[in-house]
């Protein structure tokens, strides 16, 4: 059976860390760009990182971008989003989805029909 699951989130203190991951079972992650995704109640999802294949391009939104990394385990099947210095702004449900390029796709983009979705982890920043 083909699914994304994900784990790790939370609830942390401004200024605290959290890492998510997103375990793949029915299908290699290495062979799909991996995309992270949130929603905020009342807002839109919004496309927050994503790695291409074999690592060699990732993409991360301005209002993550120093404070969050991206990577994978291909032993593991499973890839990560390290998020630090967390805002209250950050709080969110956390998706994970994976989409299989065409030959000539190298780099990832948020914008595409992501073929594998998780269920979504809940990150709640606060004090």
């Amino acid at each position: 059976q083909v699914q994304l699951v994900e784990s790790g989130g939370g609830l942390v203190l401004p200024g605290g860390a959290l890492t998510l991951s997103c375990a793949a079972y029915g299908f290699t992650l290495e062979h799909y760009y991996q995309g992270w995704f949130r929603q905020a109640p009342g807002k839109e999802r919004e496309g927050v990182s994503c790695i291409s294949q074999r690592e060699k391009n990732t993409y991360f939104a301005d209002s993550v971008k120093g404070r969050f990394t991206i990577s994978r385990d291909k032993a593991a099947n499973t890839a990560y989003l390290q998020m630090n210095n967390l805002k209250p702004e950050d709080t969110a449900v956390y998706y994970c989805a994976a989409y299989r390029p065409g030959v000539f796709e190298r780099m990832c983009k948020m914008n595409v029909p992501y073929n594998y979705w998780g269920q979504g982890t809940q990150v709640t920043v606060s004090s």
